[in-house]
């Protein structure tokens, strides 16, 4: 079942910055978590940590959201709505 802030921006027009990577959602057992991401360019990926996304590396995953190593430098994404 989808978070209620996350079905609700997913039927407004603006709700997500089309122009960013967007964290849509967690799951999987807690030694293993999959992110489901929304990518600029509008399709929907999932990964787990170690692989690529958006031009840099997930190197986590928790319940909060992913963090994205890119050009030597982390970045923490949170889930959409949350």
């Amino acid at each position: 079942m989808a978070n209620k802030t996350i079905e609700g921006a997913a039927t407004q027009n603006g709700a997500l910055n089309k122009r960013d990577l967007a964290v849509l959602g967690i799951f999987g057992p807690e030694s293993n978590l999959n992110a489901l991401l929304r990518l600029p360019n509008g399709r929907i990926e999932t990964v787990t940590r170690g692989e690529r996304a958006d031009r840099g590396t997930v190197v986590a995953i928790d319940s909060q959201g992913i963090v994205v190593q890119r050009n030597g430098r982390t970045h923490r994404i949170e889930i959409t709505g949350g």
